[in-house]
């Protein structure tokens, strides 16, 4: 016999007590009810219309360690990937400057990486201090952090750091081996001691149940303090990758668009204050589709080619989609800092 769960229109405030059962409820809803409390929610906390648009850089592609079932970086994946060294300094802030010149906001770089060494992090200080000179919001995801190497990145102005958790917490042994869920929860943790804002999402599409998708959001509207950004990420399978080659030609390959909205819409009330990212996956979705996620509290994209080593829509496809749905890029963003904890 199912329970009714009762969840109001808007949330009094943030929570960090959400049930299971509650978020499942929201999942639940009727289509349009679940949309329409989410963009209630989203008006409530943000200005209606506006997107921030955020590039990402890959900074070391390729040859990590991780044995991620998704990502075509993994050293023990077969999609051909060679890896590469550390970028340059100066090509990174020259990326940042094509980046601010095309409109965005944030300038994310990531590096494949398990943890980043010590002998890098001069140079990864100084990248984060050139873009921020720029005025852009920086955020780097260099993989697990000790907890000097978070102070040194604090030190340097970092706005946030993306450490992602993937999936639920049930789920994640079927997408990863070589590191805990734990172990994500341990590098947030220092994340947050060192005074930087949290961008943590994960990808849905992988063969989970929406039972994953609801522990999926759970463990991070649970969180202590909920992430500044949530990046949700569609599944693009890879050839090569352990998911791509399970996925790719099965009916699981593509998660429902209408089950993706839905997971847009629960993660939008029940974080109200956080910047929720429609991630990857945008290359092959259709306008209708992104409509939904922005009318479902999507206020943050990745805009340009390519998201690391996979495709993206591209600014002219952007520019196009914003004026069909009269969204405009947000303005006057300033690079957030956190107290230390």
């Amino acid at each position: 016999m199912n329970i009714a769960v009762k969840i109001p229109l808007v949330s009094s405030g943030v929570r960090t007590d959400w049930t299971r059962p509650e978020i499942a409820a929201l999942f639940d809803l009727p289509f349009d009810e679940l949309v329409f409390r989410a963009q209630t929610v989203h008006r409530t906390n943000h200005t209606a219309s506006e997107v921030q648009l955020c590039t990402l850089l890959s900074i070391k592609t390729g040859g990590c360690p991780e044995d991620c079932g998704y990502c075509s970086q993994s050293s023990s994946s077969d999609s051909g990937l060679k890896a590469e060294k550390l970028m340059d300094v100066g090509a990174v802030l020259a990326s940042a400057r094509e980046a601010k010149e095309a409109g965005s906001q944030r300038f994310c770089m990531g590096a494949a990486w398990r943890n980043p060494k010590d002998r890098d992090m001069d140079a990864i200080v100084e990248m984060v201090e050139g873009v921020r000179a720029m005025g852009l919001e920086t955020c780097m995801t260099l993989g697990m952090l000790t907890g000097d190497q978070a102070r040194r990145l604090g030190d340097a102005g970092l706005d946030y750091y993306n450490h992602n958790i993937d999936t639920s917490p049930e789920n994640y042994g079927n997408v990863i081996t070589t590191r805990t869920f734990q172990d994500r929860l341990d590098t947030l943790s220092e994340v947050r001691d060192a005074g930087i804002s949290v961008c943590c999402g994960g990808i849905v599409g992988m063969g989970e149940t929406r039972a994953d998708r609801v522990g999926f959001v759970h463990a991070l509207a649970t969180l202590p303090k909920h992430p500044e950004s949530v990046p949700v990420n569609a599944l693009v399978p890879v050839r090569g990758t352990v998911l791509g080659d399970m996925l790719a030609d099965t009916p699981m390959a593509k998660l429902d668009d209408i089950e993706f909205v839905r997971t847009i819409a629960v993660a939008r009330i029940t974080m109200p204050l956080s910047m929720v990212r429609l991630s990857a996956g945008r290359e092959s979705m259709s306008d209708a589709t992104q409509a939904l996620a922005f009318m479902a509290g999507a206020n943050s994209i990745f805009t340009g080619d390519k998201l690391l080593t996979t495709g993206n829509a591209g600014g002219g496809a952007d520019n196009a989609l914003f004026a069909k749905l009269g969204l405009k890029p947000m303005e006057g963003v300033e690079p957030m800092r956190v107290p230390a904890e």
